[in-house]
Parts: structure tokens; C-alpha cells; sequence
């Protein structure tokens, strides 16, 4: 069944459903399909001329751990002609199984749910690395990056590593973001570089603190495509390359008003006070009306992070809307329960329903999520933000799509380093 097909269902019926078996070990790959899988995904690599240089990987011998940035699904395939000719069990979202559960399983894939506490991933990463003796690779932003710069780490992390001791690698790479951002799918021809680093040793390890580990990797996965498309001087000449630009830039810095930017062709402008922004060839923004407020894309981004945190401190943040509830409880897809309120506040989110006559809901405290996954235009249905359970994870599409989810990714951050007292 096509997953863009909304299918109904009720609560009771939901429950009864078979959950998805997050604990299973993972596979080493059947050895056709990973045939399969280089077919797939090397000649399209070799296309682009990927540049991928290599420190230190001959030191690397056996299992080991690579943390790769998460840009586009072009990811895995740069992993891949990483990595080859060796296999990697790779951790990926429940979403990803729909209806190709058992080849996803057999290639060697574990899944997960996204920002929520999973003890028996430590398991599955441990199992994959010393009984598979695989590379296990694991994408700890844990969604696409939004606007090409690094999304936050969980501080778990550098926990996992510490205690377990994984030899450690990274790959970085530039490029994905420019070639398909997660706010226009349309691919542009660019140019791809990658840098893959045996970042760890088990030795190197113990001479450092969790804190110490979580700062190098946080170093070591800094990244800028806008920057980098700068550096290279890399023109971007598709008709559409502002389409859809106003999910990531919703708020006017003219008017400072949200949920008023709009985007078409090569322009982003403000339905409010009709400020107009053209996009040049090389991702740059220039008022074509006015005064040009920001001409760097992460710039007008990060403006936006500013002033939800100031609402957060001022007492000023929340957002209450109608939102279509779908289910994600395993791999034959997802299940439209109904409407319901999503609250967002200083107190977390909290998910309210009445669904076949009785109350369903769902609450979130700040401290319970570092970072929430969004979505835009998620299988033509609209943009959406979900939010897991140990057993489910939903789908929340807001009835009224003028709202931007973008703002609950900024806010979920902030909120979680306010509680904790992050700057």
C-alpha cells in the first residue's frame, strides 16, 4: 500500500497491532544483497566524482563505530562507497522499514525511534561491532540537517563511548545539503567532498573524559554547505531554488512577524510587508525593496533561534494548534487516528484527543527530549512534527499548514539547554 494513502483506524484497533521489534540483533548483510546495495549506490557516486579523503583509517582494524552527518538519503551511499569494500550494520528510523521490513533487516539495517531512550540500541551497537565484527554506523543528529550546519548531539553519546570503549571514526561530508535540502527535494548537480577520520581509539578513550568526547565530536562534525558552496564557488542554476525556502525562513526580520515569508522560483518574500529577497546562483539573499537584513542562509536561520529563545526567558512562548494524528506502530505503515490539540509551552509538548470516546493523550516534559524530527510535506501529506513512545511514534500534521514545524525544532532545543542551564 502506497504510504501517501491515508488509512483509518480507532484506537482499540490500534493496540491490538503488532509493535515493531525494536530489540532484535542485527544481520550481517545477505552477501546479494549487498551486491545489491553497491550497484545501487556506487556508479551514482562515481557520478558526482565524490572526493573522499581518509586520516588515520589505516590504523582502523575490525568493528568499529562511524558517525556519520545526515544531510539527504544521498548519505548512504557516499557511506557506502566510504566504507567499500566492508559492510556496516546502519541505524535507521522505523519509517524507513515501511514495507520493505525484512530486505531492510536482511541487509543488515536496526531500527529505531527517534529521541527516545532505546537501551537496547547500546545492545545492538555492541553485538554489531564485536560479534559482526561489522562498522556500525549511526547519523546521531538523528534527522536531516535543516538549513546544511550541524544539528545538536545528544550528550549520550560521548556516555556510550566512554563506557563501552568503540573505536570511533567520522564521516563528514559537504555538499548533501546543497545537492537536495530537506525543504526541496528537486537534486542540483554539485560538487561532493568527504572527510573520513578514525577519530577514537579504545586507548585514546580512556585517557578522556565523557565531556572531552562529546567536544571532539561536536569539532569534528562541524560543518557549513552554504559556506563550503561559497568556498568552491559552486552556482546552483535551478529555476526553483527558493522553492520552499520559507519552511526553514519563516519569520520576517522586516515586519518581525511569524509565518508570513513565502517562496517561489528564485524569491522569498514577506506576505506582510512585501519585503522580496532574490536568491543568487550562489545561495546568497539580497533585498530587491529595501534593506538586505541577512544575505547568508544559516545567518537568518540562527536570527530565528534568537528569538524563540527570547520568547522561551520572556514567558512568551507557545503554540497551540489543531493537528491530524497518524500512527507509526510498525512497518505496514501509518494509521490516522483523528484530531487532536498539540500544546508546546514551557512545560513540553502535550497531545490531547477524544478518540472513540475516550481520552488519548500523550505528554512530553522539556527535559525528556534534546531534539525533536520534523518533516515537510511528508508524503504530500504537509509539513508535520512527531513525537515517539517506546511503542509508537506520531505524526502530527497541523490542520492549519500556515504554521512552520521549523519552530518547534528551534524551541525543543532551546527549552531542553534552558532546563539544563546551557548557553
Amino acid at each position: 500500500m502506497k504510504i501517501s494513502k491515508i488509512r483509518y483506524t480507532s484506537l482499540e484497533q490500534l493496540n491490538q497491532m503488532e509493535r515493531f521489534d525494536l530489540k532484535s540483533m542485527p544481520k550481517k548483510a545477505k552477501w546479494y544483497l549487498q551486491v545489491l546495495a553497491w550497484l545501487l549506490a556506487l556508479p551514482e557516486t562515481f557520478l558526482y566524482k565524490v572526493k573522499i579523503r581518509k586520516h588515520r583509517m589505516e590504523e582502523l582494524k575490525g568493528g568499529y563505530l562511524l558517525l556519520c552527518n545526515h544531510n539527504s538519503f544521498f548519505d548512504f551511499k557516499l557511506a557506502t562507497r566510504a566504507i567499500f569494500p566492508r559492510s556496516a550494520n546502519y541505524i535507521v528510523a522505523v519509517d524507513g522499514f515501511i514495507n520493505r521490513e525484512k530486505i531492510m533487516r536482511n541487509v543488515g539495517c536496526i531500527g529505531k525511534r527517534k529521541f527516545v531512550p532505546d537501551t537496547a540500541l547500546v545492545k545492538q551497537i555492541k553485538y554489531s561491532i564485536e560479534k559482526n565484527k561489522y562498522i556500525c554506523a549511526l547519523y546521531p543528529e538523528a534527522r536531516y540537517s535543516l538549513i546544511g550546519t550541524r544539528a545538536i548531539l545528544p550528550n549520550s553519546l560521548g556516555k556510550m563511548i566512554k563506557k563501552y570503549k568503540f573505536p570511533v571514526a567520522t564521516f563528514i561530508t559537504n555538499g548533501n545539503h546543497l545537492h537536495q535540502p530537506v525543504w526541496n527535494l528537486q537534486k542540483r548537480r554539485v560538487k561532493f567532498e568527504a572527510d573520513m577520520t578514525y577519530l577514537f581509539s579504545p586507548e585514546e578513550i580512556d585517557k578522556l573524559t565523557v565531556d572531552e568526547i562529546n567536544q571532539k565530536i561536536k569539532k569534528a562534525f562541524y560543518y557549513n554547505d552554504y559556506q563550503y558552496q561559497l568556498d568552491k564557488n559552486i552556482k546552483i542554476k535551478n529555476k526553483n531554488r527558493a522553492k520552499n525556502l520559507h519552511k526553514v525562513l519563516y519569520r520576517c526580520p522586516h515586519c518581525n512577524k511569524d509565518f508570513t515569508m513565502q517562496s517561489e522560483g528564485t524569491k522569498l518574500y514577506c506576505q506582510e510587508c512585501k519585503m522580496t529577497y532574490h536568491l543568487d546562483e550562489l545561495n546568497r539573499l539580497k533585498n530587491i525593496n529595501g534593506e538586505t537584513k541577512f544575505s547568508f542562509i544559516p545567518d537568518w536561520f540562527e536570527w530565528q533561534r534568537k528569538v524563540v529563545r527570547e520568547e522561551i526567558i520572556n514567558d512568551r512562548y507557545k503554540i497551540v494548534t489543531e493537528v491530524y494524528i497518524d500512527a507509526l506502530p510498525n512497518s505496514t505503515g501509518f494509521y490516522r487516528l483523528g484530531k487532536g490539540e498539540l500544546i508546546h509551552d514551557k512545560y513540553g509538548f502535550h497531545l490531547q484527543a477524544k478518540l472513540d470516546d475516550k481520552i488519548f493523550t500523550i505528554k512530553k516534559p522539556v527535559l525528556s527530549k534534546y531534539g525533536v524530527h520534523i518533516e515537510y510535506d511528508y508524503f504530500k501529506k504537509g509539513d508535520c512534527v512527531n513525537i515517539s513512545t517506546a511503542n509508537d511514534t506520531y505524526y502530527l500534521f497541523p490542520v492549519k499548514q500556515e504554521i512552520s514545524v521549523t519552530k518547534y525544532h528551534f524551541a525543543v532545543e532551546e527549552l531542553y539547554k534552558i532546563a539544563r542551564g546551557e548557553k
